[in-house]
């Protein structure tokens, strides 16, 4: 089972869960996590609560916690007409520049927020 850790506070992270709940057998053996107010267990995992709170993070079934666009690519990779996004995501080119604008548009989203 995937474990995907994501912030309950933020709409489009919530709007963003549904769309993928929505999709036929995406939903599937994976359990999701809002992160608020759970410091101490993201910590006994190994994740950064500010780390949690600015990028995706997701527990494989192996344990192993994958981060930013990575996890996204592991969720996309489970659901079969997503399957070539991730691999486009995952191109060398693309993966850095997307990572560099979803960085900026969380942190811009946080600060918005008052929650940075």
């Amino acid at each position: 089972m995937l474990k995907v850790f994501y912030d309950g506070a933020c709409p489009r992270c919530m709007a963003d869960r549904r769309w993928y709940e929505s999709l036929p057998r995406a939903a599937e053996g994976v359990e999701w996590i809002d992160i608020t107010g759970r410091d101490a267990e993201l910590r006994a995992l190994g994740i950064d609560p500010y780390l949690a709170l600015t990028e995706l993070h997701v527990q494989d079934e192996t344990g192993r916690i994958h981060r930013e666009l990575d996890a996204y690519i592991l969720l996309l990779t489970r659901v079969p007409r997503l399957a070539p996004l991730a691999w486009l995501l995952g191109l060398p080119v693309v993966k850095p520049l997307l990572s560099l604008v979803y960085r900026r548009w969380v942190l811009r989203r946080l600060r918005r927020d008052g929650r940075l």
